[in-house]
Parts: C-alpha cells; structure tokens; sequence
C-alpha cells in the first residue's frame, strides 16, 4: 500500500524561500521581524553610532585607535543620560552595525553605563560576528544592505559618525542625500561628525559649496564635534525635545 504524500507548505520549504522566486518574501521578513522585535523590547527611539570597523586597539600607534574609546566614552555618556529618562531605557537607545571597531566601542560604553544596544550585523563573504557587547536580544543579522540601512537610520533621533572607510562613507552620503531631499526632516534628526580635523581632510565639502554642487545651507546638515564632553551636549541639548 502506498503511503499518502504530503507535499510540503509553501512556508515550510526551504528550497522555495531560498530561491530567486522567494526574494520578496525574504526582504519583507527583514523588514517584519525587526519591527516585531524592536516593538516587543519597546525601543521608541536610538543613537545611531557609525564608524570604521578598523579600528585595531592591538595597533597602538594607528590614526584612528584614539577614536576607539572617544566613541566608548560618548555612547556611556547618552546611555547613562538616556536611563534616567521616562520611560527608562526605550528612548536614545545605543545601535551600531554590531561590528568590530568603532561599532563594539559605542556598544561597549552603553553596556559600561547599564543599558542595552542594538547591533545590526550584515552577512558578507567574511564572516563578521557581532561584538560581545551587543544586547543578545536586540542583536540582529541582515542579508540585504538596503535592509539594514533601513534599520540602522529607522529609529535614529540622532547619528554619530566616527572617522571610517568606504562604509562609514557610504552611510554618511546617504544620510545626507535623505535630509537634502527632506525625506528625513532636518528636525529630527541630528548629525554628528565626530573628528573635525579627519572629516575636513577627507571631505571638503566648501569645494562643492564652491563648485554650486551643493548649497551653502547644505553645510549646516551636520554639525563637527571633536571631543565626547562636546558632542554630549550637543545632542542632550538637540534631543531634549523628544522627551
């Protein structure tokens, strides 16, 4: 006799929601379970911290090794600011892309001052773990860098660009492109570059003033911070109206 098939359910089969037909759902699911997960710990709002992932604390003599713990002491800062706001915890929450670097210092400080962070890794060929810093809870992996991009800039009421590589780069632009069009409001968002002297160097943004590339109110999307006891109050002073 023979046994009855049971073919298998579309949700359940693996090789079906990993094939090209299936991307939709899978970039849906990355939308979904972030948002069922962020609502559940009832994060409202997060500080986003950006930064390169370079940052060697074994390479002590390496430019950017002193922006490791200007970044751990800035995120203990806003974190430990954050915890004595109502309701505690859920609002300026500390979030990186859970990486090494710049992204474990912002991490690191905020579990120094008591609070959870979020960490929202991306799968690339080299395998990147999160940091151990990350709040197991809220530690996330992305396959879609549009995705996680989303996510990172989602929730943010405020973001902290460390001096970083192609990536930082890349994110730094895209937040920019976004407050020039307004599709994120210039008042609700604030934007830190954290290091004049790096930023300046790498980017000169008065040349594309001069060049009417971009206008000269463009330059006051963002804001240069040098030290973690300037950027602090910077951003208490320019987040204290989401309270």
């Amino acid at each position: 006799m023979r046994k009855p098939f049971l073919p298998e359910k579309a949700y359940d089969n693996p090789g079906f929601l990993n094939a090209p037909e299936a991307r939709s759902i899978r970039i849906l699911s990355e939308y979904l379970e972030p948002l069922a997960r962020l609502q559940a710990h009832k994060v409202n709002s997060t500080i986003l911290f950006l930064g390169s992932s370079r940052v060697n604390l074994g390479r002590r003599s390496a430019e950017l090794t002193g922006y490791y713990w200007a970044a751990e002491e800035l995120a203990f800062k806003l974190a430990g600011w954050a915890k004595t706001l109502k309701p505690r915890g859920k609002d300026f929450v500390i979030c990186t892309g859970a990486g090494p670097g710049i992204m474990e210092a912002a991490n690191r400080g905020a579990a120094r001052a008591g609070a959870k962070s979020i960490g929202m890794n991306i799968s690339i060929p080299t395998e990147q773990f999160p940091n151990p810093y990350v709040s197991p809870e809220l530690s996330f992996i992305f396959h879609y860098f549009f995705m996680r991009k989303f996510w990172l800039i989602n929730k943010a009421r405020a973001v902290v660009a460390f001096p970083g590589g192609y990536g930082t780069l890349d994110e730094v632009f895209e937040i920019l492109t976004l407050l020039q069009a307004g599709k994120i409001l210039r008042r609700d968002i604030a934007l830190v570059l954290y290091g004049e002297d790096y930023w300046k160097r790498i980017v000169r943004f008065e040349s594309l003033v001069q060049a009417q590339a971009i206008s000269p109110q463009d330059l006051k999307l963002f804001t240069y911070c040098s030290s973690p006891g300037e950027a602090f109050q910077f951003l208490k002073s320019r987040l204290k109206k989401f309270v």
